[in-house]
């Protein structure tokens, strides 16, 4: 065993680099996640603002319609897959040990795997740009635009390869969160008195998990078809066209509240803290999530009202959709009366979570409207749709992350971000995503589709794309200053103490950032809002009192990472000996850290 003083991350332990590599401390594992999720996020961005050039005005020729085929599809997968997921992990690996009174998590070096597992895959999807295949035939790969006959060269292989590896990171960490959540609560902290923000992460770790194996079956179907000949997909062999769209979107639709259950999270904490006031109705903010949850694998396929699946289906799909919006009502009712006769404060996160449940009822309005049959059949593949998932996705998932990124940034690093630049953000950002996403519904309901390169002038959409781009490059703009922000904010370093907001929950209760143990002891939790009790929660000592026994750090997860790389590799380029090189060095890793010492 080693001493917290003792870890693979104490100053002294190698390189720098190397400790980074090697480390299994959720904290730093968090950050790994938050940074490289950030990078690919500005990727996407920047991929959406080339799409946005090309659309500017009619019969434009910036991009070629292949390259734009690549630059759509990379930019869905890049921001659903790259960004938002991992950017909403950051904040489970770092936030949620410390507010449930842990140590670290359950599994760290698994925690570590799943890290370098999503790296790994990130980069060998975006290494396909370097070969010119990027993936082309859409985030959503129907079939049969996928198969060979139609798809080809290495694009589709690489999406399909890049996006398994993603699974195998997604559910390792699904199930590492689980059995952290469920066994390792301080002492009190009963499952009611559970912060919402960790709530919602453990609701989310279960539909991963579920989820998230739908789209591995419907991913090896389709490898097999392009691979090995076989027919799933075919169906003039016998197979079904439409299996892949049912298997992708059961996938899909839980996916959607995969991105969007930890931006409500941290909305959840964010509003009472700025309002001075405990969350109203927090168990049916609680069972609301739940439900979201369950009534989540019961919508998918409204996604299909277009293919004829007849009146019976079409009509369950459209009242489970209907009923969906029930539990997201709650919630959101919920937020408005926590703030209702509150001391509020409009500090940077409040502003990104009033953001937040302003963008996400305009998207959830237009997602309501598709439960409509017959408004949906005019709707779907048309702008009107783009809109509704950019109002969703940017502004609901982003600006809920952001809100977190502001709220949580003096706990992660000890000092505090500008209150005036976040703000310039903030504003930049939410005018910009109104102006990018607000004309696309009239863009779609004049029939503009998506997934074209180009478009006739007599469409009369030329102003209304043309306001759709200024406000994309306001949203780059915004990016920007955040970026600025973090650089004054760290030369500045106005310090911020243990609990610059005077929040509730146990993470503000030590000092910022936090030792690499968390707690010098783990402390007995008497209420759901222990900063904020009356009853004295059990004092946390600031110096040990003894020895603190941590997990050692370990290179044996990134090796196992790399195994599966070159797996994928191997199987991208159909060589056999290379597959089974990276198998055995798969398994090698994961042997080597079974058994590895637990002492460093």
């Amino acid at each position: 065993m080693a001493t917290a003083a003792l870890t693979v991350d104490a100053p002294g332990f190698g390189s720098r680099v190397w400790s980074w590599i090697t480390t299994t401390d959720h904290k730093r594992i968090g950050i790994l996640y938050g940074v490289t999720a950030f990078v690919f996020f500005l990727l996407g961005g920047l991929e959406a603002l080339v799409i946005r050039a090309q659309l500017a005005q009619s019969s434009a020729d910036l991009v070629s319609a292949d390259f734009y085929n690549q630059l759509f599809t990379m930019h869905g997968t890049t921001m659903v897959f790259l960004a938002i997921m991992p950017l909403s992990a950051a904040f489970f690996n770092y936030i949620v040990p410390l507010q449930i009174g842990a140590r670290d998590v359950a599994f760290p070096r698994l925690n570590a795997f799943s890290y370098w597992v999503f790296l790994l895959g990130g980069l060998l999807m975006n290494a396909s740009f370097f070969f010119g295949a990027a993936p082309n035939g859409g985030w959503f790969g129907y079939a049969n635009l996928t198969s060979t006959q139609y798809s080809p060269g290495l694009n589709i292989d690489f999406w399909v390869l890049g996006l398994q590896i993603l699974g195998v990171a997604s559910i390792a960490a699904g199930i590492n969160f689980l059995v952290t959540i469920i066994n390792l609560r301080a002492p009190g902290m009963r499952m009611m008195r559970l912060p919402v923000f960790t709530w919602m992460t453990l609701v989310t770790q279960f539909i991963v998990v579920t989820a998230f194996p739908v789209i591995t079956v419907a991913l090896v179907f389709l490898m097999f078809d392009r691979t090995f000949g076989t027919t799933f997909y075919s169906v003039a062999a016998g197979g079904d066209v439409l299996l892949w769209q049912h298997l992708f979107w059961l996938f899909g639709h839980p996916e959607v509240y995969i991105l969007i259950l930890p931006a409500m999270g941290m909305v959840s904490e964010v509003i009472p803290t700025f309002s001075r006031k405990p969350l109203f109705g927090y168990a049916v903010i609680v069972y609301s999530g739940l439900l979201i949850a369950i009534l989540g694998w019961g919508v998918w396929a409204h996604h299909m009202f277009a293919v004829g699946m007849g009146p019976v289906a079409d009509a369950v799909f459209s009242s489970t959709t209907m009923l969906i919006a029930i539990p997201t009502g709650v919630k959101i009712f919920n937020w408005l009366a926590t703030m209702w006769g509150g001391k509020l404060s409009l500090k940077t996160p409040m502003l990104f979570s009033l953001g937040f449940i302003a963008m996400f009822v305009v998207g959830g309005l237009s997602g309501v409207m598709h439960s409509s049959a017959a408004a949906d059949l005019q709707q779907t593949d048309s702008y009107f749709v783009v809109a509704h998932i950019h109002y969703v996705l940017y502004g609901g998932a982003i600006q809920g992350i952001f809100s977190g990124i502001y709220y949580w940034w003096p706990k992660m690093t000890g000092w505090m971000l500008n209150e005036r630049l976040g703000k310039t953000h903030f504003w930049l950002s939410f005018i910009g995503l109104n102006l990018a996403f607000f004309p696309m519904h009239f863009i779609g309901l004049l029939g503009m589709p998506r997934r074209i390169y180009t478009y006739d002038a007599v469409l009369g959409v030329d102003a209304m794309n043309f306001m759709s781009t200024v406000g994309a490059f306001i949203i780059g703009l915004s990016t920007i200053v955040f970026v600025v922000n973090v650089w004054y904010s760290r030369r500045e370093r106005i310090e911020a103490g243990m609990d610059p907001w005077g929040a509730a929950t146990l993470e503000w209760s030590i000092p910022s950032p936090p030792p690499n143990y968390n707690f010098t002891a783990i402390p007995e939790v008497v209420s759901r809002l222990p900063q904020w009790s009356d009853t004295e929660m059990k004092a946390i000592p600031t110096e040990p009192e003894g020895e603190i026994h941590m997990p050692g750090g370990s290179y044996w997860p990134a090796v196992s990472a790399v195994g599966i790389l070159v797996l994928a590799v191997g199987a991208l380029l159909e060589s056999l000996a290379f597959a089974l090189g990276g198998a055995v060095v798969l398994v090698v890793g994961i042997y080597a850290w079974a058994f590895e010492p637990f002492e460093m």
